[in-house]
């Protein structure tokens, strides 16, 4: 079953989070996934919720997303994110793919 993960992000340096996601890409898709959003604007239809970002990945199933995350690959990219962003994530089961 395929899995999401939803990251909300605040960015504190603007410049070098460049270099994070110019890492990240590689990563992902290492690990079968493919971004689903990533930083597109949005509305909040309810409530207080307005990220200043928001990326949401899409993988084959829960346990490809937790090997991405905790891969030596993405952990790279993860410290420079750790660096110059506060951020959420979250992992959920998908009902199944993306359009589908």
């Amino acid at each position: 079953m395929p899995a999401l993960v939803l990251v909300e992000v605040t960015i504190h340096n603007p410049e070098l989070y460049e270099e994070y996601k110019k890492h990240t890409l590689a990563t992902i898709q290492m690990f079968g996934g493919r971004f689903v959003v990533r930083g597109a604007k949005t509305e909040s239809l309810e409530g207080d919720w307005n990220p200043e970002r928001l990326v949401i990945l899409e993988f084959p199933s829960i346990q490809a997303a937790k090997n991405w995350w905790a891969s030596p690959e993405y952990t790279i990219a993860k410290n420079i994110r750790y660096q110059t962003a506060t951020s959420k994530m979250l992992l959920v089961e998908s009902l199944g793919p993306v359009g589908g």
